[in-house]
């Protein structure tokens, strides 16, 4: 009989160490999660603006970049090509008043 409750206190005694022992687990876990959740927060915080910008400034570089190895001509000659381009375009617009065939109509 007293080898029983002996047993009995002994098993008491081991559960309510394990119970103790989950419990300071999982505050230890909780804990963990926080500082978990706190340095992704310091680390990805709602504010994008500097990434933005540093997104934009990419952006740039890379289409100064791409237009500079794709020119089909040099600075001079392009800058000729786009201003004469403008001169036509502004003369069309000023002429804008003749007639000018469509393609609609009957001979």
């Amino acid at each position: 009989m007293k080898l029983s409750k002996i047993v009995g206190s002994i098993l008491k005694t081991a559960v309510y160490i394990m119970d103790q022992t989950a419990e300071q687990v999982d505050r230890a876990s909780n804990r963990a999660s926080e500082m978990a959740e706190d340095a992704k927060n310091a680390i990805y915080h709602e504010d994008h603006t500097v990434r933005n910008l540093v997104s934009f400034a990419v952006g740039i570089g890379v289409g100064v970049g791409v237009g500079i190895l794709l020119a089909p001509s040099s600075g001079t000659e392009l800058r000729n090509t786009i201003s004469d381009k403008v001169h036509d375009i502004s003369n069309k617009v000023r002429g804008h008043g003749e007639t000018q065939p469509t393609g609609t109509e009957t001979r």
